[in-house]
Parts: C-alpha cells; sequence; structure tokens
C-alpha cells in the first residue's frame, strides 16, 4: 500500500423501520433513541471523515440528519423484512457516489439497534485494515464455547441424535475449555474494505459481503434489541461499561 494515500473513511448506520418489533430503532435506552447510541460512537471514532444514515423510516432519519448524517432514504423493497442486508449497503454506497461524489476506501457498518458500541473499537478496526490491504473486514467477534458446533447435534433420518463432524479420528473432551476457541459474530458493526469486501461476489458465506480475508476484533460480548426484554439488557450494558449519554 502506497504510505502516503490516504483512505477515505465513512461510516454508514442502518436502521430499517420495518421490523417486527415495531419502532424498534426509536425505542428509549437511558433517555436516547436506540438508533442514537451507533450513531454517536461513530461521531466520536477520529478516523471516520463522513457519516451517513440509511433508512425507510422519516423519524430515523430525521435524528439522523439532526446528529450530522447525510441522508439515504431506502427504497421500500430494501426494507422488507427479507430484504438482504449487502443490497442496502451497495445501495448506499450508489447515493453516495451519484450525489455526493464520494467513494469510501473502507465503510463503517453500524447497526442501528445496538448500543455494544465504542470508538476505540472501530478506531482499531480501521487500523487494521489500513495497515494490511489484503485483509477484506474487520468483524467483532465474542469467544463462547458454551455452544459450540462441536457440542451441537442433528437430527437423523431415523430420529437420532447425530454429531455434525466425523469424530471417529479424534477424541473431543467433554469440557468446553478444552475445545478450540469458537466465535460468534456482534453484530453491532463490520469494518468493510468496499474493494475486496462488498465488490467481491464469492466471499466467505452467510455473510459473502464481508470478503475471503476477514480479520476478527476480539471483544466483549453486547446486546442487541430483538425484542423489549432486550431493552433493559442494553441499558445493563452501558452502566457496567461507564458509557457516557449526553
Amino acid at each position: 500500500m502506497n504510505p502516503d494515500k490516504k483512505l477515505k473513511v465513512a461510516a454508514l448506520v442502518t436502521a430499517r423501520g420495518n421490523n417486527t418489533l415495531e419502532h424498534k430503532h426509536l425505542l428509549l435506552v437511558k433517555g436516547k433513541p436506540l438508533v442514537w447510541y451507533p450513531i454517536e460512537a461513530v461521531k466520536n471514532s477520529p478516523s471516520i471523515g463522513k457519516i451517513y444514515i440509511s433508512s425507510d423510516d422519516e423519524e430515523i432519519l430525521r435524528i439522523g440528519k439532526e446528529e450530522g448524517c447525510g441522508v439515504i432514504k431506502r427504497p421500500e423493497e430494501l426494507s422488507r423484512p427479507t430484504s438482504q442486508h449487502v443490497d442496502a449497503i451497495i445501495h448506499a454506497l450508489k447515493v453516495m457516489k451519484e450525489e455526493d461524489g464520494y467513494e469510501p476506501d473502507i465503510l463503517v457498518v453500524a447497526l442501528g439497534n445496538s448500543v455494544n458500541f465504542k470508538p476505540e473499537w472501530v478506531e482499531e478496526s480501521v487500523k487494521i485494515l489500513e495497515e494490511n490491504e489484503e485483509i477484506s473486514s474487520v468483524i467483532p467477534v465474542y469467544n463462547e464455547n458454551n455452544h459450540h458446533p462441536y457440542r451441537a447435534k442433528k437430527i437423523d433420518e431415523n430420529g437420532y441424535l447425530q454429531p455434525y463432524f466425523d469424530f471417529s479420528s479424534q477424541k473431543i473432551s467433554t469440557n468446553r475449555q478444552d475445545l478450540p476457541g469458537n466465535y460468534f459474530c456482534c453484530h453491532n458493526f463490520w469494518t468493510l474494505r468496499v474493494a475486496k469486501s462488498v465488490m467481491e461476489k464469492d466471499g466467505q458465506p452467510p455473510w459473502t459481503f464481508m470478503g475471503k480475508r476477514i480479520k476478527p476484533l476480539v471483544i466483549e460480548e453486547g446486546p442487541d434489541v430483538h425484542n423489549e426484554e432486550d431493552i433493559k439488557k442494553c441499558e445493563e450494558w452501558i452502566d457496567n461499561s461507564c458509557l457516557l449519554v449526553k
């Protein structure tokens, strides 16, 4: 990578209005709309040059605009429960280019239903991409061996439980601490090198838009919101993480 070239870094907050939990992104968490938290996190990330918000919901877009985000109105066909996140990302990149003449090298996709954000995590993910041009994306993950795939079972055609893997040549410990590290995506944000992730068509499934060479950013587990009970979990996480709500 040319050390003199400054990579353009943008953030895209995604918050669909059409959700099973009505007005999910607008629910109050310690007095602030849920979507405010990812916006605040990327606003406090010095490496990010431009911030956009993509939504089909006018109130969400209004909040984003008030917080200084460029507004991207997402079409209805990209805002359904069955819609794919990658299509909303591609749509946003197209709008950035056509309306602003802006094409980011790195895109931080901040999911609007999570408070599990710290600006230093965003900064670390961007730094990793800046230092190695072969990496397609950096994804926050947490280690969780209780639900290790080696412990998972499937039901065979005769109704019996069977392992997913062939363990005939190895012995698998029943103790979770003896198993290899098992990492789950946090789904709070994804930091993508656009040319090697979103624009590639053969990345790792199921999130092919992350590309092939994905680096983990191991962090603490935190909540995202799928039901009303998750709001309390978010507030507890904020208290435990000592995040300041202005």
